[in-house]
């Protein structure tokens, strides 16, 4: 009988584990004709509650995404397109129809979420997430280097 060892955090086991978990998400975008991008972009608006400034969420798209501030301004428009954000001035809000769709996909995914992550001691994902959080700002310090 051979047993195999449990995978090492490295690269591959983190983007495998984000892409599992996309991909659910990207079910439920999908039947609502909803981009990943999109769901991104309309989450921090949403959850503002307030409007926000056009160039603070391009920003935070930018950082979370590694995308292009172009290729954000698009999705808002997209978004504003469809009515889900609306514009004022500078700033951003998401309409009732975008508040209730990032709301409905919330709704959808958060029982799987909580069974994705069911029986794992809260201390494993507690390290998990600092080991995480460092990877990322580690990551970000030699993109940051590359761009230079």
């Amino acid at each position: 009988m051979t047993t195999t060892a449990p995978p090492t955090v490295n690269g591959r086991v983190i983007a495998l584990a984000h892409y599992a978990g996309r991909a659910v998400l990207e079910t439920a975008l999908a039947r609502r004709g909803l981009t990943f991008q999109q769901m991104v972009t309309l989450r921090p608006v949403a959850l503002a509650g307030a409007p926000v400034e056009r160039d603070e969420l391009t920003g935070q798209v930018v950082d979370a995404l590694k995308v292009d501030a172009v290729e954000v301004r698009g999705v808002v428009e997209e978004l504003t397109a469809r009515g889900l954000l609306a514009a004022e001035a500078s700033r951003l809000r998401a309409t009732d129809a975008g508040q209730a769709l990032y709301t409905e996909v919330n709704a959808e995914t958060a029982p799987i979420s909580a069974r994705i992550y069911a029986g794992i001691p809260a201390e494993d994902l507690a390290t998990a997430g600092r080991v995480l959080a460092l990877v990322t700002e580690r990551a970000n310090a030699e993109l940051a280097a590359l761009s230079r």
